[in-house]
């Protein structure tokens, strides 16, 4: 009686029993290796086409739960963005794109959330436009949670302190946006400022040193970073946020510079001293009086030019349920500049 069962490639019969295994007539099929240049996939080609990630829930490995957030993280691609002036800039864009992993799903198709960038990709960019952007690949992926993260270096002009020269400073911002299963939706600016702080108490000392004993100091000063993390509602410009940093701290570092700005900017660290708890509070101090930002949080870190280690300082608003003051050390790690 002869067997008229049919066998697919890997040996399985179409009522997924194992083929059993001829070691006489199996014979070795060495693969075609050249490439296909002639192929058109077709929707029913496509369709033939495995699909692990959408596979059934015992193709699962580890245990079965659920997952807060998988996606991809820092592809890039230039996207549009408005300057306050109402002018639009092209930057380099990297993106971070999550979503929830519901237990009992193998995967997501992470193509998918590059995808919705790029069907968006000619249009001009903001915290209020990724919402519908999260909409999208939210919808897309069949998903409870997203999250989107942009990170962009975004040029503002400075001017010189005292020669009238101008130069671009550039900024490392990062735009969060999430949207959860209740629609909820939060944006989040993540905003880096670099100045000087020149030590209270290496001037005071040194002025003593100068002052009784007639001897030349230089007092210690630092590059420094803050990095400002503000929760708002209505619309905030990064270079707002650049002039509050500004209005807080005054030793911004300098782009160009001629012997008379680096006088003057010797003069201003000098107007302005600073520990790391005061650059801490005079941002807070500012930050607070801004009623369109609803929750903040400050990471202030000099690197120290005295000491081999650096000090830092954290302060938040204070909102129940919001930013919480811990600091990660990959966070500090990432404010060395």
């Amino acid at each position: 009686m002869s067997n008229s069962k049919k066998y697919d490639w890997l040996g399985e019969d179409v009522e997924g029993k194992s083929a059993p295994f001829d070691a006489v007539n199996y014979k070795y099929m060495e693969p075609d290796r050249t490439y296909d240049t002639s192929l058109k996939p077709d929707s029913a080609y496509i369709a033939t086409l495995p699909d692990l990630q959408n596979g059934p829930s015992s193709l699962i490995q580890g245990a079965n739960v659920a997952i807060q957030q998988v996606g991809i993280h820092n592809f890039k691609l230039p996207l549009k963005w408005t300057r306050a002036d109402g002018t639009v800039i092209e930057l380099e864009t990297g993106v971070t794109g999550t979503v929830s992993l519901d237990a009992n799903k193998k995967g997501i198709n992470m193509s998918r959330i590059i995808r919705s960038f790029y069907e968006h990709k000619d249009n001009v960019f903001d915290a209020n436009y990724i919402e519908d952007v999260l909409k999208l690949y939210k919808k897309n992926l069949g998903t409870f949670d997203a999250k989107i993260i942009l990170k962009i270096s975004y040029p503002i002009l400075q001017e010189s302190l005292r020669s009238g020269n101008k130069g671009y400073q550039y900024y490392n911002i990062a735009i969060e946006c999430n949207l959860n299963q209740a629609g909820v939706f939060d944006k989040i600016i993540h905003f880096d400022f670099v100045y000087s702080s020149a030590c209270p108490c290496s001037f005071e000392l040194g002025e003593h040193a100068r002052k009784y004993r007639n001897k030349a100091v230089v007092s210690h000063s630092q590059r420094s970073t803050a990095r400002i993390s503000i929760k708002y509602n209505d619309h905030i410009w990064f270079e707002e946020i650049q002039k509050m940093c500004l209005n807080a701290l005054k030793t911004e570092t300098q782009v160009m510079v001629k012997r008379e700005d680096e006088q003057a900017f010797a003069e201003l660290n000098g107007a302005y001293l600073k520990f790391v708890e005061d650059a801490t509070r005079l941002l807070y101090e500012e930050f607070n009086k801004d009623s369109r930002i609803v929750d903040f949080k400050i990471v202030c870190s000099h690197l120290e030019s005295l000491h081999s280690h650096d000090a830092i300082g954290c302060i938040v608003k204070g909102v129940v349920g919001g930013f919480t003051a811990t600091v990660s050390e990959p966070e500090l790690r990432g404010l060395v500049r």
